[in-house]
């Protein structure tokens, strides 16, 4: 079986800068790729076989099979998932960038029809991310580590995009325009933000539409916490 894996993102700046007439969300943003990863092994017949190797929220993994018939392939394709489900990490992005990458698809085109945050996860690395997601300009690599606290709760990116919009377009204070909006959709998200913030003495940053929190640094002491670092490229550009 050929293996690929699949890093999770981190948006680590995000500034909504306008709406298209199609109602989609212009952005401009900073991501990274981390050493948080999903592995997917490709054999041959088809299915998927999902494999949870952390606790996380139930879920079909449709990006994966969107992909395949994306690409005009089949395979059996077996998910192992490390990447919780609805945390802003781009799990199911990562999953869809990892297929193209096995089947040698390098095309921008097809990459954002799967998802804003598909571009980005077939390139990896660090990069200024904007349009709405298609535009992706690498940036010199620059190892750090970061500390991330997923809650047990799921965000639904298009509920907060929603609620942005109702609340009047407000700006972050924490470079992230989506926080204010993810917070009022979820407000059990501040109890999360704080204990992080007490644990480690510094501001925790929401990491785009929710639910997981972050700060830079190592806190190996902190309980139920992700130390990653940020991840070399491991894609190709589309």
């Amino acid at each position: 079986m050929r293996v690929e894996h699949a890093p999770a993102k981190l948006t680590l700046s995000l500034r909504v800068t306008g709406r298209r007439d199609d109602g989609y969300h212009l952005l401009d943003a900073e991501m990274v790729t981390l050493d948080l990863s999903d592995t997917l092994l490709f054999g041959p017949g088809e299915g998927v076989e999902l494999v949870p190797l952390v606790r996380t929220t139930p879920f079909e993994p449709t990006l994966v099979t969107r992909a395949l018939e994306a690409v005009g392939r089949q395979a059996f394709v077996r998910l192992e998932k490390r990447i919780p489900v609805g945390a802003g990490l781009g799990g199911g992005s990562a999953d869809a960038a990892a297929v193209l990458r096995w089947a040698g698809c390098a095309d921008a085109a097809v990459a954002l029809s799967l998802g804003a945050d598909v571009p980005f996860c077939v390139l990896g690395g660090r990069a200024r991310v904007s349009g709405v997601g298609e535009v992706v300009e690498p940036l010199p690599f620059d190892p750090r580590v970061y500390t991330l606290l997923t809650p047990p709760v799921v965000v639904s990116t298009a509920a907060v995009y929603q609620r942005w919009d109702e609340l009047g377009g407000p700006t972050g204070e924490n470079g992230n325009d989506l926080e204010p909006a993810a917070l009022d959709v979820e407000p059990r998200l501040a109890v999360w933000r704080d204990q992080l913030g007490d644990a480690t003495g510094h501001t925790p940053r929401l990491a785009g539409s929710g639910s997981t929190w972050f700060v830079e640094g190592a806190y190996p002491d902190v309980a139920d916490v992700v130390v990653t670092r940020t991840d070399r490229p491991s894609g190709r550009s589309v």
